[in-house]
């Protein structure tokens, strides 16, 4: 029998929470993901002018910063861009095969599938003028209305990072890359928004989320009432209209923000809101409750203002779907599924229970189509793995030969045939790749 996981809270109360079997934990989450992600994943929403590309052809708002490349504090809205419909797909993920030698990049792919590299640090992303940016990390993928797409990608450098983006146009021919935020620190991972903005997160102690526009055309903004504290990913409940925060620190929570309303364009407004904290009792139940102080104006940390908040030590990577909200805590390796509905959490992987885990270091997340969730290593051996819907473990790709880094930014393109993603420290200050094969195919 698996021994029980100790969970901890901020009072120092430790008490056992004991994993559901693994079938238990899929028939209430990955098993019900099969049929998710089939529709539009950024819609638009008003009749805001556009031009054939699908960028907002209005002037920046009277509030927007003058220098669009600094964060600055703001309080105006991003209007929702008039994003094409994502294809309906199926994963192909439980067909690929087993890793072959390294390839000419030292990746290690399945048989059909190509690697290529689209950015380093310190180059030029031809055919533009920006220079690709040191320690590359979390990322996410933006469909455009002429068929290609956006990857963002965040610099974890300290003050002076910020993000990037590629763009690609229906044929994967990189046509342009261009910074989005600037000046920032330690800038981790993130998440996209149904509307089709990018929210980077700073790993600092009094780190900060910014929303920035993939397109580079409006001016990013900060947004403190999601809290102020070590932040490393984000995810937006696009059902209930909650957004869900980790936090990289062996003593860190589990966040929720609920917004006070809805925005003008009719998406949650992340100017004014309730952040919440996990509190776990040993049966998996959550209980959410408010921080008093979520902006850290006072003397007490964020994590550290709710005495009954449970501990995740390391939190790293999220992503929702369905219904689910999926989070990595590298400190202990566990990747965790709470259920919204259920208001429960359960453990789907344990490596902290393992002698020889398979899957170590679990850092950024992102997911297929239909239930598979992509685990990138944080260290470990520099792999992308998939936990698939029974909960089997997958091999996806290995970079070799980079030692002392690790894998960062998973995020498919909108046909679910590329994965992108970046060895963060390979290389002289980071590497990012794309690979290609049969991740997906169409509905």
């Amino acid at each position: 029998m698996k021994r029980p996981v100790l969970l901890q809270t901020n009072s120092g109360l430790l008490f056992p929470f004991r994993p559901l079997p693994r079938r238990a934990v899929l028939r209430g989450g990955l098993a019900g993901l099969a049929s998710a992600m089939a529709g539009r994943l950024l819609p638009g929403c008003d009749s805001t002018p556009m031009t054939d590309a699908g960028t907002d052809t209005r002037p920046l708002p009277t509030d927007a910063p003058s220098d669009t490349m600094m964060g600055d504090a703001g309080t105006y809205f991003f209007p929702p861009r008039d994003m094409p419909e994502r294809p309906a797909l199926v994963s192909r993920i439980a067909d690929i095969g087993p890793l072959g030698d390294p390839d000419a990049n030292g990746i290690r792919l399945p048989a059909g599938f190509t690697s290529r590299v689209i950015a380093r640090t310190g180059e030029l992303v031809a055919p533009s003028t920006y220079e690709w940016h040191r320690f590359p990390d979390g990322g996410a993928t933006f469909a455009t209305m002429d068929g290609g797409w956006i990857y963002t990608s965040n610099s974890e450098f300290p003050i002076t990072g910020g993000v990037g983006a590629v763009r690609f146009d229906s044929g994967g021919v990189i046509t342009a890359a261009h910074g989005i935020l600037m000046n920032t620190s330690v800038n981790c991972a993130g998440g996209p928004t149904p509307w089709g903005t990018w929210l980077s997160c700073e790993e600092v102690a009094r780190g900060q989320v910014y929303e920035c526009d993939p397109w580079g055309e409006r001016a990013p903004q900060t947004r403190p009432a999601l809290g102020v504290f070590k932040h490393e990913a984000v995810t937006v409940d696009t059902v209930r209209n909650h957004l869900y925060l980790s936090e990289d620190e062996g003593s860190g929570n589990f966040y929720r923000f609920v917004p006070a309303g809805m925005n003008e364009y009719g998406y949650p407004d992340l100017t004014r809101g309730e952040l919440q904290v996990a509190s776990v009792a040993s049966d998996g139940a959550v209980l959410w409750l408010p921080v008093p102080d979520p902006q850290f104006t006072a003397g007490t940390p964020t994590r550290m203002q709710v005495a009954e908040a449970t501990i995740f030590r390391g939190g790293e990577g999220l992503w929702y779907q369905n219904g689910m909200v999926y989070l990595s805590t590298k400190g202990d390796d566990r990747i965790w599924a709470y259920d919204i509905l259920g208001e429960r959490i359960d453990v789907l992987y344990d490596g902290d229970a393992m002698t020889d885990p398979p899957l170590r270091g679990v850092d950024n997340l992102t997911m297929s189509c239909c239930g598979d969730v992509l685990v990138a290593e944080d260290g470990g051996t520099m792999q992308v793995v998939a936990i698939l819907p029974d909960a089997s473990l997958k091999p996806l790709l290995q970079v070799t030969g980079q030692e002392g880094s690790e894998i960062t930014g998973p995020a498919f393109d909108p046909s679910g045939t590329r994965l992108y993603f970046s060895s963060q420290r390979g290389g002289d200050g980071g590497i990012t790749y794309e690979v290609s094969g049969p991740f997906h195919a169409p509905a």
